[in-house]
């Protein structure tokens, strides 16, 4: 009897374990999508000033300066929505509207020379870097994730108490490539 009882006990410590497990790293996917999301809010937030500084500069590429509007307003509607995959697109758009808006910012030299510009670009960089290093460690949770809700036992806890796998946020293979540079300067 005291032996049976000893392995109940066992066992039920055992699923606990793994059911704590699961949990903690549903949460810690949440909290890494948090910092996400708030790297892409401060982002956000610094766009429509970097946008209205080149504009005084850049009065003929009104048509870059739109795109990378449009892409910020796509990536504010998938991250409230929660869409990876869909951040994962909108942020493709972003990042190549970014990158022609400073390449093509190099053909005026007095708004490279401008405070504002050079710091609104100097910050946007630094995000830009630290969402690379966000995204790094959530996708890491998202596989630890993934690896614990596919393998015995923790699948049939998983699949009991509703633990799903996570979605990784990725980019396509053409935002992964090398960079067409003589693109970026064609209408």
């Amino acid at each position: 009897m005291g032996l049976m009882l000893a392995a109940v006990v066992a066992l039920i410590v055992y699923i606990t374990g793994i059911y704590n497990g699961l949990v903690s790293l549903r949460e810690n996917i949440n909290v890494s999508w948090a910092n996400i999301d708030v790297l892409l809010k401060q982002r956000h937030d610094e766009l429509p000033k970097l946008i209205e500084t080149c504009k005084r500069y850049m009065q003929f590429e009104q048509d870059t300066l739109e795109r990378v509007m449009r892409a910020r307003a796509s990536v504010n509607q998938a991250s409230r929505s929660g869409d990876i995959a869909a951040v994962g697109a909108a942020e493709q758009q972003l990042r190549a509207g970014m990158t022609r808006l400073f390449a093509v910012a190099e053909n005026y030299p007095q708004l490279k020379s401008d405070e504002t510009f050079r710091q609104l670009q100097s910050r946007i960089t630094a995000l830009e870097e630290s969402i690379a290093d966000r995204r790094e460690l959530y996708n890491d949770q998202v596989n630890l994730n993934n690896i614990r809700v596919k393998v015995f036992p923790d699948v049939m806890i998983a699949q009991r108490f509703g633990f799903l796998p996570g979605h990784l946020l990725e980019f396509s293979g053409e935002e992964k490539g090398d960079v067409d540079v003589g693109t970026l300067f064609r209408a």
